[in-house]
C-alpha cells in the first residue's frame, strides 16, 4: 500500500547496573534470532547499545535508533531494568513507543541468571506515568525470547497507524451536506492526535478540475480504468471525466501535503456535485482507497482518520459503509438461518453508493447514482461502483470526536456473509455476535454517526491497542450476551 509508514523499530535492552549487564544482551541477542526466525528482520534494529543506570548511554542509545532510521522503540527488560534511564529514553523519542520485559530461562539458573524484569516492568510503568509518557504495553509483557519477538511484531501495525497519525494532512472540500449533521464534529482532535487538516471549498477544487480538462495523462488513466473494470465497465463514455477527477485529486494531493508525509481526504459528493461537474466520484473515491489514499464520502473528516488507520492498521485497502438496513426477515429464515451460528439482530446491511474498491467486490458494475437520480436526470449520476461486497472476516470500527470534543470509538469483529444482497450500491450482508446490543448500546448510545470504517480481516486486536494509545476516553465493543452494558435494561 502506498501512502502508509514504512515501520522499523529500535529493539534496545536495558539493563540495572547491580545485574549482569550480559542478562540483557544475551537476551537481546535471542529475541532479534526469534525475529528473524519468523517474521520480518527488516522492522526491527538491534540497537548495539545497553543502558545501564546512566542517562549517557540514554543519550547515546538514542542517537544510535535516529541514525539508523527507527520510527518506532521497543525498550526490552533485559533485568530489572534502570526505571530512570528507560523512561527518559521513552521520553524523548519522538514515535510510538512499546515496552516488554524478559522471563527467567530456567529453574537451574536463578541465581546469577535471574534478571527479575518481572519485577521491573512494574517500576517502569509507575515512571512512564510519572513522566506522562505513552507507551504500548502487550497484556502479559513478559516472555521468553520467541514470546517478546511476537510481541514486537504485533506492535508493529500499531505503531504503523500512530506514526501515520502523526504525519497525516486531512483534506477536506465543502461542508458536510445539509442534513448530515452527524458528520460534523470538532477538529480539535485532529490537531490533539498532530495531524493537520486544510478545509477547501467544493468551488476550489471545481476549479482545479477544469483545468485538468485535456490533461495528456486522461488515456492512461482511462486505460487503467477499464483494466481495473473488466466485464464491470458498463459505461465507459463516463470514464474521461472520472480519469480528469482522478488526476485532480492526486494532484491536489501532491501540492497540498505540506510537511506532511500522508494524506487522507473528505470529499463532497452532493448535492451540487453532479449537476456541476456532470457525475458522481464514488468509483474514483474507490480506486484512490484501494491504494491507500482513504476518501471518504460526505465530507466524513473523522470517518477518513477512521479509514486511514485502518489502512495502517491492516495493510490492505478499506472502506467506509453506512450501517444501513435491517435483514428482511424472510431472507435471514432462506439464506442465514440453520446456516451461520448468527440471530436475526446479529446481522445488517452494510452499504454506500460505490466507494468500495474492485478488490473487495465480488463482482462489479459500473453504474449511475439510484438514490440521486430520484432527484436528478440520471446522465449526471453516472460513476457509482456496484457489487456484493466480498464474503470474509471484517472489523468495523470508528475514530469520532462527539459534540463536545470528547474522543470515543468503537470496534467489533465479525464477517461479511456469502448470501445475495438483491440491491444495490457497494452493499453486504454483515454478522456480527450482540450486533443488536452494540447498535443499541454502542453505536446509539454513544451518538455515533451511521459511516463506519470497514477492514477487511480481524484486527480488533491491534484497533483497541491504538485506540487506547491516542488516548480515546472509551472503546465500545460488541460485549457478550453475560456482560451487560451500564444503560442496558435488565428487565428487558
Amino acid at each position: 500500500m502506498i501512502n502508509i509508514p514504512e515501520v522499523k523499530i529500535g529493539l534496545v535492552a536495558v539493563s540495572r547496573d547491580c545485574f549482569p549487564a550480559s542478562l540483557a544482551v544475551n537476551r537481546r541477542k535471542a529475541v532479534m534470532e526469534a525475529y528473524k526466525k519468523n517474521f520480518n528482520d527488516k522492522d526491527v534494529y538491534e540497537c548495539p547499545i545497553c543502558i545501564i543506570e546512566s542517562e549517557i548511554d540514554m543519550v547515546n542509545a538514542l542517537e544510535d535508533i535516529k541514525k539508523a532510521g527507527c520510527n518506532a522503540l521497543c525498550v526490552y527488560l533485559g533485568n530489572f531494568g534502570p526505571e530512570i534511564s528507560e523512561t527518559l529514553l521513552a521520553k524523548h523519542f519522538d514515535g510510538p513507543i512499546m515496552f516488554c520485559a524478559a522471563a527467567e530461562e530456567s529453574q537451574n539458573d536463578l541465581i546469577d541468571g535471574r534478571g527479575d524484569a518481572y519485577c521491573g516492568m512494574l517500576n517502569a510503568s509507575y515512571n512512564l506515568h510519572l513522566r506522562n509518557v505513552k507507551a504500548y504495553i502487550p497484556e502479559y509483557p513478559v516472555g521468553t525470547a520467541e514470546g517478546c519477538a511476537k510481541m514486537i511484531n504485533e506492535f508493529v501495525p500499531i505503531a504503523r497507524a500512530i506514526a501515520g497519525l502523526r504525519d497525516l494532512k486531512i483534506i477536506s472540500f465543502g461542508p458536510r451536506p445539509m442534513n448530515f449533521l452527524a458528520c460534523n464534529a470538532p477538529i480539535q482532535q485532529i490537531y490533539n492526535l498532530g495531524a493537520e487538516i486544510e478545509e477547501n471549498s467544493e468551488l476550489d477544487l471545481f476549479e482545479s478540475f477544469n483545468k485538468h480538462a485535456g490533461d495528456k495523462r486522461i488515456p492512461d488513466v482511462v486505460k487503467d480504468m477499464e483494466k481495473d473494470l473488466g466485464a464491470g465497465n458498463k459505461k465507459p463514455e463516463i470514464l474521461e471525466k472520472l480519469a480528469q477527477y482522478e488526476l485532480t485529486l492526486l494532484d491536489w494531493v501532491e501540492e497540498h501535503r505540506g510537511y506532511k508525509k500522508y494524506v487522507a481526504i473528505a470529499g463532497k459528493c452532493w448535492p451540487a456535485f453532479q449537476t456541476q461537474f456532470g457525475f458522481v466520484p464514488c468509483y474514483v473515491n474507490s480506486r484512490l482507497t484501494g491504494r491507500g489514499i482513504p476518501v471518504s464520502c460526505e465530507v466524513d473528516i473523522y470517518g477518513a482518520i477512521s479509514e486511514f488507520i485502518g489502512t495502517c492498521v491492516s495493510n490492505d485497502s478499506v472502506t467506509l459503509l453506512d450501517i444501513n438496513n435491517s435483514v428482511p426477515e424472510d431472507m435471514y429464515n432462506e439464506s442465514i438461518k440453520g446456516k451461520f451460528d448468527y440471530k436475526h439482530t446479529d446481522t445488517f446491511m452494510g452499504f454506500h453508493c460505490g466507494n468500495t474498491c474492485t478488490g473487495k467486490l465480488s463482482s462489479c458494475e459500473m453504474k449511475f447514482q439510484r438514490i440521486m437520480a430520484r432527484n436528478l436526470p440520471e446522465e449526471v449520476t453516472q460513476g457509482t461502483l456496484e457489487g456484493d461486497i466480498m464474503p470474509g472476516n471484517i472489523t468495523f470500527f470508528r475514530l469520532q470526536s462527539t459534540s463536545d470534543n470528547h474522543l470515543r470509538t468503537y470496534v467489533a469483529e465479525g464477517e461479511v456473509l456469502p448470501v445475495a444482497t438483491r440491491s444495490f450500491g457497494g452493499i453486504g450482508v454483515f454478522a456480527i455476535p450482540e450486533m443488536g446490543r452494540f447498535y443499541r448500546h454502542v453505536l446509539i448510545e454513544g451518538n455515533f454517526p451511521h459511516h463506519g470504517a470497514v477492514a477487511f480481516g480481524h484486527f480488533g486486536k491491534a484497533l483497541y491497542e491504538v485506540f487506547k494509545y491516542i488516548g480515546a476516553e472509551t472503546i465500545g465493543y460488541n460485549q457478550p450476551a453475560s456482560l451487560p452494558y451500564p444503560t442496558e435494561n435488565p428487565f428487558a
